[in-house]
């Protein structure tokens, strides 16, 4: 009779218990689950964070604030002369506008090209929200006639605050699955409406009590702007920490990576990331070129650039023309912008939901109509009429949120994979802050005529092209050229 060394031979292994399978399976999805959750909160109080600095800097307190100490050091024909050039200093802040966005352009889509090659997306888009946070605290210093201080921290500051949002926005695609995009976009900017919205509550307090707090309205505007600079350091901190590097990846992936244990593709990735800063450079030319393999995600880049520009430029003017040309008070603006922002959390959910019944596309369409008819609204406000103000700031909130969430949304689903912070840096030349065409026609506008009503109705032109270039792009078929699946609803 034969016998089995059970050294030699090893009994066989015991049959897998299907249910202890299943119960590993479970663990491991609701392990993914929260790893995701985590990963989209750091995402959205991202977007709570740096809210700050386009609400309170960009659309309340510098525009007026900048224009104001321009003109204190304008000559006796109203001029302002930086770098030798003469320009009316009610054009001043605009102008400031439109040039940091011309420079940050080159600046995004290098950053872009260097984030996807080497994965380190959010040590960058943190590291630029630093900068900017800090050019931004530095605006305390600006008073008397310092409008050159003023325009340079504008300019050091937006162009951060446009790289470190371009290569958020790369997380999306990472973080919802395509039927769930809008959502979770739209949720983000309720988060950032949500975050701005609280600071400039406080900032309103601030402001209309300074008297009380033995505070001149100039040293409590200075205050207001280091004050979201100050929220835009302190609240990066939560991204940064459960934010994983590479963004546009899955929580599962994220962990694998940073347990060193990509694959050969990663490897390459590495051993790309190691060549000299002069190769990324050369890879921003191949990704330049080989966007042109993909005419259908550039046309929508276009209805984008045209339309989200005319909508960035009434944001960024509206106090502007409110103080300027309607005759608005400082506490009246803030209170306007306030209203923006309260009523652009629930545009931006409802505008999300809608889209979840008739997609997306016809969403953004409909606002742009909105918009079109805000802007007309606007421009035949009557001044000193704080009510009629406070109703076109609700109109504005309404619209706002819901059109910029599901744009994001919709061109996330246009991206080559592993592109996804070259292409949103291109995305980001017109967004929160960063649009140049509208401010730079507005500026054009008004130093043509001295009249800002003929600046705002001058960006009519950019909802009506926007709108005509969108209804061309055929979605579904644009979103199969570059590989991705196609969402249920468009």
């Amino acid at each position: 009779m034969s016998t089995t060394n059970p050294a030699t031979h090893p009994p066989d292994d015991p049959p897998t218990d299907p249910s202890a399978a299943a119960a590993g399976a479970a663990a491991a999805a609701d392990d993914d689950g929260r790893a995701l959750r985590r990963m989209q909160f750091g995402w959205y109080i991202n977007d709570w964070a740096n809210a700050a600095f386009s609400a309170t800097v960009l659309t309340v307190f510098l525009g007026p604030y900048l224009t104001e100490v321009a003109k204190n050091a304008a000559d006796a024909n109203g001029d302002v002369h930086p770098l030798g050039l003469s320009i009316r200093a009610g054009s001043y802040f605009p102008y400031t506008v439109s040039f940091s966005v011309l420079i940050s352009v080159a600046v995004m889509l290098l950053t872009g090209t260097v984030a996807d090659r080497t994965g380190r997306h959010k040590e960058l888009m943190c590291g630029f929200a630093f900068v900017g946070s800090i050019a931004t605290m530095g605006m305390f210093l600006l008073d008397g006639d310092r409008y050159l201080l003023g325009g340079g921290l504008l300019v050091v500051a937006n162009i951060a605050y446009a790289v470190s949002v371009a290569l958020s926005y790369a997380y999306l695609p990472g973080l919802a699955s395509p039927d769930e995009r809008d959502a979770v976009s739209s949720k983000g900017w309720a988060y950032g409406y949500a975050g701005g919205g609280l600071l400039l509550i406080a900032n309103l307090a601030l402001f209309q009590g300074h008297e009380a707090l033995g505070l001149s309205s100039g040293t409590a505007v200075r205050i207001c702007l280091a004050s979201a600079g100050l929220w835009w350091a302190l609240f990066t901190v939560v991204p940064l920490l459960r934010l994983p590097s590479r963004a546009g990846v899955t929580p599962a992936r994220a962990a694998a990576l940073a347990a060193d244990k990509a694959d050969v593709a990663d490897k390459a990735d590495a051993a790309r990331a190691a060549e000299p800063a002069a190769g990324s450079l050369r890879e921003l030319g191949r990704t330049l070129k080989a966007m042109r393999k993909h005419p259908l995600t550039l046309l929508y880049l276009a209805a984008f650039l045209c339309y989200n520009d005319g909508i960035q430029t009434v944001v960024s003017q509206a106090s502007l023309y409110g103080s300027e040309e309607l005759g608005m008070e400082q506490t009246s603006l803030v209170t306007a912008v306030l209203l923006v922002q309260v009523v652009a959390i629930g545009g931006a959910l409802l505008l999300g939901r809608i889209a979840q019944r008739y997609g997306a596309k016809r969403t953004i369409l409909g606002s742009l109509v909105g918009w079109v008819v805000t802007l007309a609204l606007g421009y035949f406000m009557p001044a000193h009429q704080p009510a009629w103000f406070y109703a076109l700031a609700c109109m504005i909130g309404l619209v706002l949120g819901g059109s910029q969430a599901l744009s994001r949304s919709l061109f996330s689903h246009l991206i080559p994979p592993g592109r996804e912070a070259e292409y949103f840096s291109l995305y980001k030349v017109s967004d929160r802050g960063t649009s140049w065409m509208g401010p730079l026609v507005f500026g054009l506008a008004y130093e043509l005529t001295g009249s800002y009503r003929s600046a705002i109705i001058s960006l009519l032109v950019f909802f009506v092209i926007g709108f005509a270039v969108l209804v061309k792009v055929p979605l579904r078929r644009a979103i199969e050229a570059v590989g991705n699946p196609v969402p249920e609803r468009l």
